[in-house]
């Protein structure tokens, strides 16, 4: 399992208990993270193989991951359980996500020093031979999978385009259910 999935033993503990479940409902685990505070929160993305994961989704999955969870009673003390979408600039976690976002704007953080820095941003050039490319300032350059600890897309305007036309192809947005903006000025006495 990587660790952009799941960083720390007890999340990788975690995922190994709640994968089976969510894979079984036909979604994918996109990343888990147990986080302390003032109150502990157990945080799942998740995704459908094709995107496009709604509010029902999660509900659907917290549902069947908290009994799971009852049952396995990994994690000792009270916690709040969190399930939601990956969302637009969702973090990169597998090997494939870096195919699909091919061309889009990433921010890449690595466990190491690799040529005097660890942090990378720049455009998505895909996988080769395992390693991802990222076309930063000075060219393309690979990094090998293994050498990130952390992936996400950037917010961008293209990025945003293209989720709510997906979302809207996929049927998520349906236009006649909005009501008609008011574009008419109005004054004020």
């Amino acid at each position: 399992m990587s660790d952009l999935i799941a960083s720390s033993a007890i999340d990788r503990r975690l995922a190994e208990i709640v994968t089976p479940v969510i894979e079984g409902l036909g979604y994918e685990l996109v990343r888990i993270r147990l986080m302390s505070g003032k109150r502990i929160i157990l945080q799942i993305m998740a995704d459908k193989p094709e995107g496009g994961i709604v509010v029902d989704d999660c509900a659907k999955i917290s549902t069947a991951v908290s009994a799971v969870l009852d049952v396995e009673d990994p994690i000792e003390d009270e916690y709040a359980l969190e399930v939601s979408s990956p969302g637009i600039d969702r973090p990169l976690t597998r090997l494939k996500d870096f195919e699909t976002f091919d061309g889009y704007q990433v921010k890449l953080m690595t466990h190491d020093l690799i040529e005097g820095r660890k942090r990378f941003s720049g455009e998505l050039r895909g996988v080769e031979n395992g390693e991802i490319l990222i076309e930063i300032a000075e060219g393309i350059i690979g990094l090998q999978f293994d050498w990130l600890a952390e992936a996400k897309l950037l917010l961008t305007d293209e990025l945003v385009a293209e989720s709510l036309k997906a979302r809207k192809d996929a049927g998520v947005i349906i236009e006649e259910e909005f009501d008609e903006v008011d574009t008419s000025e109005t004054t004020e006495d």
